[in-house]
């Protein structure tokens, strides 16, 4: 099978893994998306790198974990740039956080590929073309209003929106396509939404979607006590208006997608494009009691439903169709992966994932055999292989154990069972040896005031690069 010229990469924002038609929620309609798992291939074992959207992204861009490119948190802070004529809000300023750090699209970028960014960056200085991009239609944030936010679009002026923000970004990649996509230059287009991120009212979504689930008798959502962690409003707004909002957003989300994939179909370039759909973070909608992701407790947290993602790669005649691979797979592998496709070198210090291009051939899937996963959030790490789950809190814990063999939905913690100390040595022990080999000092989260409450400025800077709890 020839290797695709093109690359079509969509990230959604909070999706946890369970969250289509074709992963365990029957009440979503994602027609489009459950097509391309379909036809293509699925990830069933998916993993970001850290459970919130800033560090993920910057994992899934770079190959590194957050302890080798600094970004520990989402940024609260760097990501706006004024334009002309307009003055600095409060304390921010620009920060690029991946300054001298390559990425997947710089490697195409310097091999000759368009590289277009269009949708969520939230990785610092929003304004500014970064990592190989030539064509830059951006968020000012990380997140906002559906309908009322603000973005830039190939130019440092920030523009005020009123349109449905998903519409508007599924409109500006047709807009590239019809640009870029026709001559012998090959692309990559990453088009960033923000859905199905907060909020999740009635105003902010299409309103018949809203009242169609609404409406709905929606099995699919946990019934399941708070969680003594859980940070959040509990008892606010209703289950059911919280999940009409969620399931509104990914909806309309599937129909943008449609529409995307309906342009590359009317230029013919479709078996020429290798379409990756990926989530950037896990979700919890009230699994284990909490809503939100890793930090949606406090300390941070690392079930399944927090760092599983949805993952589907999708190209006709070159891509197997059909396939679910069950073997553990995570950000880190992208950009090995992407290097090993088309042949690219990769940047000069080691990378710890390891590509999959050979599922993606039709080869047999390689990570089903003894794989970990690693995983991380500030002072909150954790070591996962198909069976056991290792999670450990600097400095004094709580730590966790879960035999995920019998205990899939992590109820039982066993890290204080006796019986089970040698493993618990086992694998913390591989986890110390996993961050001292990939990690660097200067941005070791270990010693980190990392509390899921946002990023401010470089790692390097220590605790007052945090924004900190009131404890």
């Amino acid at each position: 099978m020839a290797t695709p010229s093109n690359l079509l990469i969509i990230m959604a924002d909070d999706l946890g893994a369970w969250g289509l038609g074709c992963t365990g929620t029957p009440e979503v309609s994602t027609p489009v998306l459950d097509g391309l798992a379909a036809g293509g291939l699925r990830f069933d074992n998916f993993f970001c790198a850290s459970p919130v959207c800033s560090p993920a992204r910057a994992s899934w861009l770079t190959g590194r974990c957050p302890s080798a490119h600094g970004v520990h948190d989402w940024l609260r802070l760097g990501n706006i740039h004024a334009g002309p004529g307009e003055t600095w809000s409060g304390p921010d300023r620009p920060i690029e956080y991946l300054a001298g750090q390559a990425g997947f699209t710089d490697l195409l970028a310097a091999a000759g590929w368009r590289v277009g960014m269009c949708g969520k960056w939230h990785m610092g200085d929003s304004a500014t073309p970064q990592k190989g991009h030539s064509w830059w239609v951006t968020h000012s944030l990380g997140g906002d209003n559906y309908y009322r936010w603000s973005g830039f679009d190939n130019s440092p002026q920030r523009i005020n929106h009123d349109e449905y923000v998903t519409d508007y970004f599924a409109d500006r990649a047709i807009s590239f396509l019809g640009q870029h996509g026709g001559g012998e230059q090959p692309w990559c287009l990453n088009l960033h939404f923000t859905a199905p991120h907060t909020p999740w009212g009635r105003a902010h979504h299409p309103a018949e979607l809203w009242d169609k689930y609404h409406e709905m008798e929606i099995a699919s959502a946990p019934d399941e006590p708070r969680h003594p962690w859980y940070t959040g409003e509990f008892e606010g707004q209703p289950v059911k208006a919280r999940w009409a909002g969620y399931l509104a957003a990914i909806e309309a989300m599937d129909t943008a997608i449609g529409r995307v994939l309906a342009r590359l179909d009317e230029m013919n370039l479709r078996e020429e494009t290798l379409v990756v759909f990926v989530g950037d973070n896990g979700m919890c909608l009230g699994h284990h009691g909490i809503w939100g992701k890793g930090n949606g407790t406090f300390p941070q947290n690392m079930y399944d439903t927090s760092v599983k993602i949805p993952c589907i790669m999708n190209c006709p005649g070159a891509v197997p169709a059909g396939v679910v691979a069950e073997g553990l797979y995570s950000q880190l592998d992208w950009l090995p992966t992407v290097a090993d496709l088309y042949g690219l070198p990769l940047p000069d210090s080691p990378l710890p994932g390891r590509s999959f291009a050979g599922l993606l051939r039709g080869e047999a899937d390689a990570g089903a055999g003894e794989v970990v996963i690693a995983d991380e959030y500030g002072p909150v790490r954790m070591i996962r292989t198909t069976d056991w789950k290792y999670v450990h809190r600097y400095p004094d814990g709580p730590h966790e154990l879960y035999d995920l063999a019998a205990d899939p939905g992590e109820r039982t913690n066993l890290v204080d069972t006796a019986a089970h100390a040698p493993r618990v040595a086992e694998m913390r022990a591989q986890l110390a040896a996993w961050w001292q080999r990939w990690g660097l000092p200067s941005y070791d989260g270990a010693s980190l005031p990392v509390d899921g409450v946002g990023q401010n400025d470089w790692a390097s800077k220590g605790v007052e690069a945090f924004q900190q709890r009131r404890r």
